[in-house]
């Protein structure tokens, strides 16, 4: 039987999360314990380490990552829980782990309860995710992002990527360290993770890191800082040019 603790400052979404987890996962999920806070998390985890949590992002005394920042007990995997708030999603997502939204839907949370029981031999980088998503959350000013393969995590800085090149479903991250990350997304998930404001979509199947462009040149392609040619698409030129040129 997992054990499992709910970190909310909402007395009603613990309550709703309780009756679905008893009403549907009675038989995997116990609940043994409710916190509403930074200072009740972190006592109520150290009590009775759990197997899993439910962890709200913002509650009135902090965050759900100060919680595990502070915890020495880490052996859990965690299920996020947040309204539809962009910033601590990016974040979470940031850091490879797993969220529901509030209000709760039964079908994401058994799907997200599912993927933890899985995970459930205990996550040795743990601590390293929630750092990442919580300098994220907080506006570090180099931010790192999580890539997973088969066999490795890697926590790589924005700043280090040189662009991103998709086929099909599958992404391969190309940093200034010659290194090459392939992973199991699509590049529009690829995306979704990036800082806006330091990548620009410039191609169906490509995204580049505009600190790192040198040249455009006028048969289609961005010159890069290791001389790597990335195609533009016709209808992205414009736009990427003005983002990375500052020009019509």
């Amino acid at each position: 039987m997992i054990k499992a603790i709910l970190i909310d400052d909402e007395a009603s979404v613990r309550k709703n999360l309780r009756e679905k987890i008893d009403a549907h996962f009675s038989d995997r999920i116990a609940i043994v314990a409710e916190a509403a806070s930074v200072a009740s998390g972190v006592e109520t985890i150290a009590q009775h380490q759990p197997d899993l949590i439910f962890l709200d992002v913002n509650l009135q005394d902090g965050t759900g990552f100060d919680i595990i920042q502070q915890v020495e007990y880490k052996e859990f995997e965690i299920i996020f829980v947040t309204g539809f708030d962009k910033h601590a999603i990016k974040a979470i997502k940031v850091g490879a782990l797993d969220y529901i939204l509030k209000p709760i839907d039964l079908e994401e949370l058994s799907e997200a309860i599912e993927k933890a029981i899985d995970n459930s031999q205990g996550n040795s980088q743990l601590e390293k995710l929630i750092e990442i998503s919580r300098d994220y959350f907080h506006g570090s000013k180099k931010k790192r992002v999580i890539f997973r393969t088969a066999e490795n995590v890697y926590a790589v800085y924005e700043e280090n990527i040189l662009y991103c090149s998709s086929d099909g479903n599958y992404t391969t991250i190309f940093t200034d360290r010659s290194e090459k990350i392939m992973i199991s997304k699509p590049i529009k998930k690829v995306e979704e993770i990036l800082s806006e404001e330091v990548f620009v979509r410039c191609h169906q199947s490509h995204i580049v890191n505009v600190a790192h462009v040198v040249k455009y040149s006028k048969q289609g392609y961005l010159v890069l800082s290791d001389d790597e040619k990335v195609p533009v698409s016709n209808r992205r030129k414009d736009y990427v040019l003005s983002r990375i040129f500052n020009a019509s």
